[in-house]
């Protein structure tokens, strides 16, 4: 599939931008999907998954229309790397397939729901693998090799971008950093936090983006934090430096539950929208770039639209 570029990027642009929510929390126990091993790209060749995603994504592409916001649209492949999809029975050829149609799925959630809006496809990359757990731990070379593969896909069909969302280590994004670069696709890199807002691995923020950027001949566009908290790492960003000019976009947790209480929580704790809209008000006056608004785990449209209306009203 080929589309022409689409305009800015977020870290180009003054505008601000909305991504979606927690989308594996909302498919689990909004519309009570089975997921093994946290996966719905399956759920991409059903009529169900896609109808349940083209509902879902419509809320939040309304939202960024009535906010004159640009939209970060995700390809269904955070899981849809070769470990995982092993796991679900899928080879390197269906998996290479799968990615593609998630490209062209989200390219027609564009032309449907995007007219006259600024719509990037964002192509994910989740970690190989646990999103909280750095236990086990690739080469920086391992990593490249190891993504390259999902990477080189999503750039071939058409992606604007690659995401890499919930990272717990620095070798492990400076591979993915390195393999965009070669594949001459813009890179985000977005990191994990607990709740002392370091790393899983107990790096600082600060020192993890120092590590990637300066090991990669061509640098991420811009890093993000996802699926932490903010009153897990306000305390960090308030200490303040130069690599708070690298974050672009914040994509909090409603609950404020450590990794290891939401992976045993059976009942989804989507905290209080209008209370997290407030702290991100916070969130962008301690970053001085954030321009990409969203969710992870427990959020959904609301707390997005929440969000929305505190950082314009700050």
């Amino acid at each position: 599939m080929t589309h022409a570029k689409r305009s800015d990027l977020p870290h180009q642009s003054d505008q601000m931008f909305l991504t979606d929510a927690g989308f594996e929390t909302s498919m689990l126990f909004h519309k009570g999907f089975d997921m093994p091993y946290f996966a719905f790209f399956p759920m991409l060749r059903t009529v169900e998954g896609r109808a349940a995603m083209k509902d879902y994504f419509a809320q939040f592409m309304e939202t960024a229309r009535q906010n004159d916001a640009g939209f970060v649209l995700d390809t269904n492949t955070w899981r849809a790397n070769p470990d995982w999809a092993g796991l679900l029975g899928h080879d390197r050829h269906d998996l290479a397939a799968i990615n593609r149609e998630a490209v062209t799925f989200a390219d027609e959630l564009r032309r449907e729901f995007g007219a006259d809006m600024n719509v990037l496809i964002n192509g994910v990359i989740g970690p190989r693998g646990d999103g909280y757990d750095p236990s086990t731990i690739m080469s920086a070379d391992d990593a490249e090799a190891y993504h390259g593969f999902q990477i080189d896909v999503l750039a071939d069909s058409g992606a604007d971008m690659v995401s890499a969302l919930t990272m717990t280590n620095t070798f492990e994004a400076i591979g993915i950093a390195r393999a965009a670069g070669k594949a001459g696709v813009p890179c985000v890199i977005s990191f994990t936090l607990e709740t002392d807002g370091r790393l899983p691995t107990g790096e600082t923020l600060g020192d993890a983006i120092g590590e990637v950027d300066a090991n990669c001949e061509v640098k991420p566009a811009y890093y993000m934090i996802n699926c932490a908290h903010p009153d897990h790492f306000r305390g960090m960003l308030e200490q303040g430096g130069a690599w708070a000019n690298r974050i672009c976009g914040v994509r909090a947790n409603a609950s404020r539950m450590s990794h290891a209480e939401l992976d045993q929580c059976e009942v989804l704790d989507d905290g209080n929208p209008q209370e997290l809209g407030q702290q991100y008000a916070v969130l962008a006056q301690l970053l001085p770039k954030l321009n990409v608004f969203g969710g992870c785990c427990g959020t959904d449209h609301r707390h997005v639209a929440q969000i929305c209306e505190a950082v314009h009203a700050a």
